[in-house]
């Protein structure tokens, strides 16, 4: 990948991002269901990343660009669907419903703001499917073999969790869920998001191919943005509201993200 296809890979990812956050605002304005914006979100990464990795913006066989095109795919549609689910039996994601209360007269400007600032934050997401998409190894080696292990792990493990949570929610019972993967993490699906990420930065790097290492910042940006922005903060904030003292004994005795046994 030459400094030019490079530049090129991150203006697509920049107007693919951006173009497909403005049509998650056009939705939720439409439905009033801010829960939509996760499902564009996740689909139009997804596509993104399929589209940037047969794209021709470097070398490398294309086995890895099918390979990198495929785990996308596959993404996009476990988590899509599963928001998706989620977002048909609510009327709106608390998250967003907060901002959109704090904002208040101002709350559809300031929404095309947010919006388009995450489209910001998804490019080295996007980038590093690219960068691994096009690495230019000859042919596959053993790093696409491990981050297909590493792929697998993070995509069945959020799979399982958000399984199990779901199984709590039809059981009709009340209080936190405290079952499973969410006995040992209060945000498992996060922490194996995070994993799952990795897997592009493990395919990116090469001794030939300096623009490979940008690959790190696909699973630092989720990390950064889960752990510390729009992801675990507000969800807390939301679930302490809701559960109250329940909530609060369940962070004293659960890791956050990383899971850990139980404490006590």
């Amino acid at each position: 990948m030459t400094a030019v296809s490079f530049a090129a890979a991150v203006a697509f990812a920049a107007l693919a991002m951006s173009s497909a956050m403005a049509l998650a605002t056009i939705i939720e304005r439409r439905t009033g269901n801010s829960g939509w914006i996760d499902v564009v979100w996740t689909f139009g990464l997804g596509l993104t990343g399929v589209l940037g990795a047969l794209l021709p913006f470097g070398g490398g066989p294309i086995t890895r660009s099918a390979l990198v095109a495929t785990l996308a795919l596959a993404w996009a549609l476990r988590l899509g669907l599963h928001i998706v689910w989620r977002t048909r039996g609510i009327t709106e994601d608390p998250r967003y419903a907060r901002l959109k209360r704090d904002w208040g007269a101002q709350a559809n400007v300031q929404m095309v703001r947010l919006l388009q600032m995450q489209a910001l934050a998804s490019i080295p997401l996007a980038l590093g499917m690219m960068l691994a998409a096009h690495s230019p190894s000859p042919a596959l080696t053993w790093r696409d073999a491990v981050a297909i292990i590493v792929f697998l792990v993070g995509i069945l493990g959020g799979g399982i969790a958000d399984a199990q949570l779901r199984a709590f929610v039809r059981s009709g019972q009340s209080g936190v869920c405290a079952r499973g993967l969410w006995s040992w993490s209060r945000h498992p699906n996060y922490f194996f998001e995070c994993v799952l990420w990795c897997s592009y930065a493990v395919i990116a790097p090469a001794t030939s191919y300096p623009w490979g290492w940008l690959a790190l910042l696909a699973p630092a940006a989720i990390t950064l943005l889960l752990l510390c922005i729009s992801g675990i903060p507000p969800l807390e904030e939301h679930m302490l509201a809701k559960h109250g003292a329940a909530y609060r004994a369940y962070q004293a005795r659960t890791s956050a993200l990383f899971p850990l046994p139980p404490k006590g």
